[in-house]
């Protein structure tokens, strides 16, 4: 019989839904030793959060976090705060020597998520950050590719993740459902919620980023804040580009904005090596383009491997050949992966000493754009 791993979340939005659905499926398509139980659900609207836990299966409501973390009844702390609450929530939780689960980025800087590297480090508690983006089984097939060697020397590495949804310049900033606007609540803007994306995948898939060259722009430099009620100057990235030599010699290109119209959530990558490139498309998540060059003949060319065989990464839990899966799967993915770590006492990557590097490099294309200089990471 599978041993409880009984879960405490601290916030109940759009990532608090993606989290509990994972905790939901996971049990009957993983074969693991835990399983999650959802014990408690943390939120300061005690309404709202009741109306979370109903729905999604949460035994109990907390209106104070401290609370939740300090409970004997909980195993793990899963955070799906906005970005500025993180570090406190986890620094406390590692002191109740609870596993914790922190939604990306890990910080609001590199500094503080060295506290949270010591913390975690320290009290020797299980620790993961949700880049869910690795555990889609076309990104995690180009690893599998990558590293078995048949793209040989790599040469580029591009990403894109664009949006359009703070177009308006009506649109305030703050407040609960805008806090990604706030930079402080959030820290940057595409930066650290769109890029720290494109970066995770990045260092996972080309290895470490040496420096950057970056530039972002603000397009509405003041909205109303929901808080105030109060015109204020908006201080996130709206838009930022950069490029990045990689340690092993490649050169990258990423680009992230909120004002591309027409695109609500395109995130694309491609690698170009010496043998192989590879590309990738949230939109076909599904699918990864390959060009092989060792394919003979004058039908050489670009080919899409639908990424859907049981001897594709995770797809042997899931249904027939040729029958898709979703963004939702991603998350059921990393919470079967972390509670097998869990379970064998071994680190589910990304951990937060994984994470801290990408926000190094975020930190160090927010320096770069400021000073209009190369900044080492």
């Amino acid at each position: 019989m599978a041993k409880p791993l009984r879960i405490g979340m601290i916030g109940y939005g759009f990532m608090g839904r993606a989290h509990s659905n994972g905790y939901n499926r996971v049990k009957d398509f993983f074969d693991l030793e835990y399983l999650p139980v959802l014990q408690a659900v943390a939120a300061r609207d005690a309404g709202k959060a009741q109306a979370f836990a109903d729905r999604w299966g949460y035994a109990r409501v907390e209106t104070d976090w401290r609370k939740l973390v300090a409970a004997a009844d909980i195993d793990a702390i899963d955070i799906c705060t906005p970005n500025n609450l993180h570090a406190e929530i986890a620094i406390e939780a590692a002191k109740h020597g609870k596993a914790i689960l922190c939604e990306k980025p890990l910080s609001m800087d590199t500094a503080e998520g060295e506290r949270m590297c010591a913390a975690v480090e320290q009290a020797g508690v299980p620790n993961t950050v949700w880049y869910n983006y690795r555990r889609i089984p076309a990104v995690t097939f180009a690893k599998q590719l990558i590293d078995s060697g048949r793209l040989g020397r790599v040469f580029h590495y591009r990403a894109e993740f664009l949006q359009d949804w703070t177009i308006n310049a009506d649109l305030p900033q703050g407040g609960a459902a805008l806090w990604r606007l706030d930079a402080a609540a959030a820290g940057s803007g595409v930066t650290g919620d769109l890029l720290a994306h494109c970066i995770d995948t990045a260092i996972w898939l080309n290895g470490s980023v040496k420096d950057v060259t970056a530039m972002t722009e603000t397009f509405v430099k003041e909205r109303t804040h929901q808080l105030t009620g109060k015109k204020e100057p908006v201080t996130i990235d709206d838009a930022c580009s950069f490029l990045c030599h990689f340690t092993n010699g490649s050169l990258g290109l990423f680009e992230s904005t909120r004002y591309a119209r027409g695109h609500k959530a395109l995130y694309t990558f491609e690698i170009n090596g010496e043998h192989m490139s590879l590309k990738w498309d949230l939109h076909d998540l599904h699918r990864l383009q390959v060009f092989d060059y060792k394919d003979a003949g004058p039908e050489r060319g670009w080919k899409s491997v639908h990424v859907t065989d049981s001897d594709h990464p995770y797809m042997d839990k899931w249904w027939v050949p040729g029958l898709a899966i979703g963004y939702e799967h991603s998350f059921v993915h990393q919470v079967a992966d972390f509670l097998e770590a869990y379970a064998q006492k071994r680190p589910c990557h990304p951990t937060f000493r994984d994470a801290l590097e990408t926000q190094k490099v975020c930190d160090a294309v927010l320096k770069s754009a400021q000073s209009h200089q190369w900044a080492t990471v």
